[in-house]
């Protein structure tokens, strides 16, 4: 059996044509016409069974059944004024809850020194983080925004691609003085490395020179972690040559604690973006989060030390 949704519209009208006193006057406020208008209350009356009106060509006056109705009447209307006013209110002034999922790593490091200033600006929202390497669902979670470091976003998302994120190869002049400088990707597999485990696992990189690619056997992983910032200390500690984005070690690189190995071949880059659910437009709360990201990260503030 299908289900029939009461005539909101047409209670609406009736209403507005009890508080103005007449139909013409009614459909000259809402905007309608007088045919509208009285086609609204007849769609109702033959709804219901009943009459709402009693109608002279001089007096409008309301039956023993409009009496009882209006006061529903005038509360629907109200109560739709209300919930489109709060429609509106939400698409133009920024609050509630915005619950956001970003990695742990870049998310502490880059995005939580952010979010000062954005709840500074922003007193009626409340913001929920979640740190986590593992990407999370996020229809099926809840969120209202992923932050994510992905060569490629999903298409049945909206992605805000902020930039581009280099792969740097480093090591610790600790490690390259006790084991030697690889002078070609081979060289790699005689190497001690790490494996973040969150990613695709122990197949081969793809790397290229000069327009040409190459396959080749990663170092071999004698530390596995699901957190690539796990990886620092034993990096900085001379155990094994790492593959990290820019972010990761640009200060370590600008600071000469670090070193890059074979600079003149690249990885795909990865990419910073912010991903939303589909649709046309945002709450305002989640516009206000993505321009203040957007605006803080696309200059890549990590390049402010040599990486190279």
């Amino acid at each position: 059996m299908t289900e029939r949704l009461p005539d909101f519209e047409a209670l609406a009208i009736f209403a507005r044509i009890v508080e103005h006193g007449s139909f013409s006057e009614a459909a000259r406020v809402l905007g309608l016409s007088r045919p509208t208008v009285s086609k609204a209350v007849s769609r109702l009356e033959q709804a219901t069974g009943t009459a709402l009106f009693n109608r002279t060509s001089r007096r409008l006056s309301l039956t023993e059944t409009g009496e009882r109705v209006l006061s529903h009447a005038v509360k629907l209307l109200g109560e739709g004024e209300a919930a489109e006013a709060e429609l509106r209110r939400a698409a133009h002034h920024p609050h509630g809850l915005l619950r956001v999922t970003a990695p742990i790593g870049f998310g502490l490091s880059h995005i939580a020194p952010l979010l000062p200033a954005f709840l500074s600006r922003f007193e009626d929202i409340e913001l929920a983080m979640t740190y986590t390497d593992e990407q999370l669902d996020l229809i099926g979670g809840g969120f209202d925004v992923a932050i994510r470091i992905a060569a490629h976003a999903p298409s049945s998302l909206r992605a805000l691609h902020l930039c581009s994120i280099p792969l740097l190869l480093v090591a610790s002049s600790t490690y390259l003085a006790l084991r030697g400088l690889p002078t070609h990707p081979r060289d790699l597999k005689h190497h001690d490395g790490f494996m973040y485990e969150t990613l695709s696992g122990s197949g081969p990189w793809k790397m290229t020179r000069k327009g040409k690619s190459l396959q080749v056997e990663p170092p071999r992983s004698r530390y596995r972690a699901n957190n690539a910032e796990a990886f620092l200390p034993a990096l900085h500690a001379g155990l094994g040559i790492g593959l990290f984005p820019e972010f990761m070690v640009a200060q370590a690189l600008g600071e000469g604690l670090l070193e890059r190995v074979l600079p003149n071949w690249s990885f795909p880059d990865t990419a910073l973006c912010l991903l939303t659910p589909p649709g046309r437009s945002h709450p305002a709360r989640v516009s206000a989060f993505l321009d203040h990201i957007g605006r803080a990260l696309r200059n890549t503030p990590w390049r402010r030390l040599n990486t190279h």
